[in-house]
């Protein structure tokens, strides 16, 4: 690889050198891709892993501290302009008590909005309780059912769409809490008149009479920075720092080769020298890592997810950036957003160069041997030894695999209206939003053919 990346230099030499591995065409680009992430990965284990997915589980948290459309995926509390759900809808906080009957669990908070429907209620619910077990391990949220028992006799189960679904100007709009009355003294009624209309709509959250819609949110904060900025830096600090005075291996090796063919080449260009660093291994391999978390972590990386870290990530490339950012008042908000933090992240990007630079060189020797125990332990790994779960929750399929829910009880049910019989194995869910349990009383059931 080394005699490869020595005439890809000499190529940019010869015509543009500070366009050097900016791209992933040739070979040896790609092989320096995947020589780096392997080289990485104890480091990304060990430093890196924790804040990243703190940061991912706050900008969730963030998201889901309002409403969010069913159909577009919009919300309230966003990071991308883009995804934000402008239409004001109010949305009240619902505290559900949750509690596993027959597990002998402690019961669990789950708090959910009264703008939720059915389906991201549920979303919520299988959070809370398989919090520590890998996402690929999850039931699917269509294969479990959500029902209400109203009274100690009757039960119902709740659905997005059903009969007693609202339908306005032809949209029949999804089933929400607010629109079973989850938290008022109101049952469910028994039945109510088919409404008819089958076409859904846009958006669930569309506004009712009164309701205003506005092009942009007037201060342009679409969520509490402050809120989000502590583990940005943390996530930040953590990829750009040096830990016990020792850089990665591979980062010390790669840049010494880097800065020792510019020495040969009589490029003596400070910038050059960064932007080769930049383009080996920020933009090369970190950048990747924050778009799709997936490739680190079991998680769910929905799309709203990835436009919100599609933002970080870009604060990023404009930390590692020697451009000047041309920012205005009619500039998008994604790049307003960490204007003011870029000029520190920036001091954080050159230290980390310096220090690395100012360390004693490694020999071949030193590098052979660390090339050799990566992969001593990529074997153990792949043994079942360990992984990225051991580091982080529901992360890394290497890890030893979390304890499945079990089965608590098991029976057959009368679908409505279907003249047939449904087997079920039951994982319960109470949710006692402040009634006596024969008013509000909630189930989650899983049907026993999703374990196997």
């Amino acid at each position: 690889m080394k005699d490869l990346l020595v005439d890809l230099i000499d190529a940019s030499a010869s015509k543009n050198p500070k366009l050097m591995l900016r791209r992933t065409e040739s070979v040896v680009e790609k092989m320096l891709t995947n020589w780096m992430s392997i080289c990485m990965y104890s480091y990304l284990r060990e430093t890196v892993g924790e804040p990243f997915f703190l940061l991912i589980c706050a900008i969730k948290q963030q998201i889901n501290k309002g409403s969010i459309d069913a159909i577009t995926g919009k919300a309230r509390y966003t990071l991308n302009e883009e995804w934000l759900l402008r239409e004001n809808i109010e949305a009240k906080p619902r505290n559900l008590n949750v509690s596993f009957q027959g597990c002998g669990m402690d019961s669990l908070s789950v708090r959910a909005m009264d703008t939720d429907t059915l389906s991201q209620v549920k979303e919520k619910i299988l959070e809370a309780f398989c919090k520590n077990v890998p996402y690929s391990q999850w039931p699917r949220v269509e294969d479990v059912d959500l029902e209400w028992f109203a009274t100690s006799t009757d039960s119902y189960i709740l659905r997005d769409l059903d009969d007693t679904s609202v339908v306005e100007d032809g949209r029949k709009k999804l089933n929400t809490l607010a629109h079973y009355k989850v938290n008022l003294p109101a049952l469910l009624p028994r039945s109510l008149p088919g409404l008819g209309g089958e076409l859904l709509s846009p958006s669930h959250c569309f506004p009712g009479p009164g309701c205003c819609c506005f092009p942009r949110p007037p201060s342009r904060v679409l969520v509490p920075q402050g809120t989000l900025q502590k583990f940005l830096d943390d996530l930040f600090k953590a990829i750009l720092s040096i830990r016990d005075d020792k850089p990665p291996v591979a980062v010390k090796y790669f840049f010494d080769f880097l800065e020792e063919q510019a020495e040969k080449r009589g490029i003596t260009d400070p910038d050059t020298m960064h932007i080769w660093k930049t383009n080996s291994l920020p933009l090369r391999f970190w950048v990747n890592i924050l778009k799709n978390p997936q490739f680190v972590f079991d998680i769910d990386k929905t799309d709203h997810i990835d436009a919100c870290l599609s933002v970080i990530a870009q604060a990023f490339i404009d930390a590692c950036s020697l451009s000047d950012l041309q920012l205005g008042k009619d500039s998008p908000t994604n790049k307003l957003l960490y204007a003011k933090e870029i000029p520190e992240y920036r001091k954080i990007v050159q230290r980390y160069y310096k220090q690395i630079h100012d360390m004693p060189p490694l020999s071949e020797q030193e590098m052979n041997a660390h090339l050799a125990e990566e992969s001593r332990v990529r074997r153990w790994a792949a043994d079942g030894g360990g992984g990225l779960a051991s580091a982080c929750p529901r992360a890394g399929a290497g890890a030893a695999r979390a304890r499945r829910p079990s089965l608590l009880s098991s029976g057959r049910r009368q679908e409505p209206g279907s003249g047939r019989e449904r087997r079920w194995a039951a994982v319960s869910y109470c949710l006692d939003a402040g009634r006596s349990k024969q008013e509000r009383i909630f189930c989650l059931k899983l049907p026993r053919t999703n374990f196997i």
